[in-house]
């Protein structure tokens, strides 16, 4: 026999088309329906979740088996009672006006509710709720379908519990850290991480480290990656643009893997490979070795001077001895072309005066200091420029002369002779300073201005050009320029090429003066497998240029 619901469902099917019924239609149709809400009934009864259907009051006229499982009250206990018997005090009143406010506008409603277990105490219930309409679209009955999501609510707060419990303390450790995908994409960072963006002038920072890493590690950057090993304590140098100086880090990383959480991974697993880079700031360190460094070079390179002083000295004496001596080797040979006996007094002194003056060229040469043999080592072209700031910093604030230092951060090394370099770069700076510093004294002689006159190193003060000089570095193609700009008189562009011949210079109201500088310079970069030049089209005072190969001279 049908029950009540089986009865209800038979009453709601069509009429056949005549109006009547046949009793074997009825009958077929009855058992055929019977069927489906037998079997309707036991899907609902079986069913893992739990289901009640309310009047449209809330009172409670059906509940499935799992129902009385996860609430604990029987269907004689739960049947005939309101809804509300399940409601327990730690629900918001407004989690309650919501749900009914979407009831009474007749949509569904889903979310999480504190239910009240009958002996059991509180649990988590994710609800849905929909309303049930009848014929004249009015709500009739209300279905509610939850399950005790619980267990799962406390493993998601535990996760993230321990993330946040993982970045707080990621946060507080003093040192960048940063978790970057296979794509190199930025996963997680801390705090100290963050203030680098500022701090470096860039928005994603580890751009600059992969850069570095990558360069000075391969191939080993790729290995490691490749079998999840761990590298540490890799010093690297970043150089910032204007006055500030360069920072230094050591850097770690680790690789590791973690299972793929996506869709497709959830029957063919897959992983994930994350690399976590940490950058700890050693710039103070590094700033008290450099200033102990800087003290040394400073006492290497007045030695040095004072050597090269000798040997321009040297050289100078040398030279202004030679032209006479070449003028009696050639009064001598005409003596002896014309053969006269009268002369021959005067040939015998003439000789002995030339053989004096070879003698004295031969001494002087050997006591000209041999040149320092120097190794080929590895060398950035920023930390050489800066250590030469360093030394001249004095030089440059008595003289007011404002330096911009526009280096690129990551340069690449280049086999070279560190102290002659060193000693190269200090040439020109100086130079540059002495060029300024006579456009200061002698007002718009060079200039475009009007005489001397304000304080040092401002610009446009009674028209006194600006004293200000600027270096640069950059990477083209297997090339490393560097540029040294000043705002001095410059060279007239008839002696561009002049000026690097020895014993040549713009010094002086002569215009010439014995001196080595720039032949100096030239040497160094001919040792180097370089170029220099001055640029004809820089107007504002003089420009070099210079260029030096990565691969190193003789590659």
């Amino acid at each position: 026999m049908a029950n009540p619901y089986e009865k209800a469902l038979i009453a709601l099917l069509p009429k056949n088309a005549t109006g009547g019924e046949s009793a074997g239609f009825r009958e077929s149709l009855e058992e055929r329906t019977s069927l489906s809400l037998r079997l309707f009934l036991e899907a609902v009864e079986q069913s893992p979740v739990a289901i009640s259907i309310t009047d449209e009051r809330a009172n409670i006229i059906y509940v499935n088996r799992a129902f009385t499982q996860i609430t604990g009250y029987s269907r004689e206990e739960a049947i005939g009672n309101n809804e509300s018997m399940l409601s327990h005090k730690t629900t918001p009143r407004q989690v309650y006006e919501e749900m009914w406010g979407r009831l009474n506008r007749k949509e569904s409603w889903n979310g999480v509710l504190v239910n009240r277990h009958k002996t059991k105490g509180p649990y988590l219930a994710d609800l849905t709720i929909a309303p049930m309409l009848n014929s004249q679209g009015e709500i009739s009955h209300f279905i509610g379908i939850h399950r005790d999501v619980t267990g799962l609510y406390g493993l998601e707060q535990k996760v993230k519990n321990q993330k946040r419990l993982i970045e707080t303390v990621v946060d507080s450790i003093p040192v960048a850290a940063v978790l970057l995908d296979e794509n190199d994409e930025v996963v997680f960072d801390n705090q100290v991480y963050k203030g680098l963006t500022s701090e470096l002038g860039v928005s994603e920072p580890v751009e600059i480290f992969l850069d570095i890493l990558k360069k000075e590690m391969d191939p080993g950057w790729a290995e490691l990656r490749d079998r999840q090993k761990s590298f540490r304590n890799r010093e690297l140098r970043v150089d910032l643009s204007g006055n500030r100086a360069p920072r230094w880090f050591s850097c770690a990383g680790t690789w590791f893997t973690e299972r793929d959480i996506g869709v497709e991974a959830y029957f063919q697993q897959r992983e994930q490979t994350y690399l976590l880079l940490t950058l700890t700031d050693i710039t103070q360190q590094k700033r008290q070795q450099e200033e102990i460094r800087t003290s040394a070079l400073k006492a290497l390179m007045a030695e040095e001077e004072r050597i090269q002083g000798l040997r321009e000295t040297l050289c100078g004496v040398i030279h202004q001895i030679q032209a006479p001596v070449n003028l009696l080797s050639a009064a001598v040979n005409t003596l002896e072309r014309r053969g006269k006996e009268d002369n021959e007094a005067v040939l015998q002194l003439l000789k002995q005066v030339l053989e004096s003056g070879r003698e004295t060229v031969l001494m002087l040469q050997r006591c000209m200091p041999e040149p320092e043999a120097v190794a080929m080592a590895s060398v950035n072209l920023n930390q050489i420029l800066h250590e030469v700031l360093m030394l001249l910093t004095p030089r440059l604030l008595a003289n007011g002369v404002v330096v911009d230092w526009q280096p690129t951060p990551v340069l690449p090394t280049i086999m070279a002779m560190e102290n002659r370099l060193r000693a190269m770069f200090k040439q020109l700076i100086e130079n540059a300073i002495d060029a300024m510093s006579r456009t200061h004294r002698q007002g718009s002689r060079f200039g475009r201005g009007a005489p001397a006159g304000g304080e040092p190193g401002t610009a446009g003060i009674q028209g006194r050009k600006p004293r200000e000089l600027r270096l640069a570095t950059r990477v083209e193609a297997d090339s490393i320029l560097v540029t040294i700009e000043d705002t001095g008189p410059g060279i007239p562009k008839e002696l561009h090429t002049k000026v690097f011949e020895p014993f040549f210079t713009t010094k002086g109201a002569s215009g010439r003066q014995a001196g080595m500088g720039l032949a100096m310079v030239q040497d160094v970069v001919n040792q180097h497998a370089g170029m220099i030049l001055i640029d004809p089209d820089y107007s504002e005072g003089c420009r070099f240029r210079l260029k030096f190969d990565r691969s190193g001279p003789g590659a």
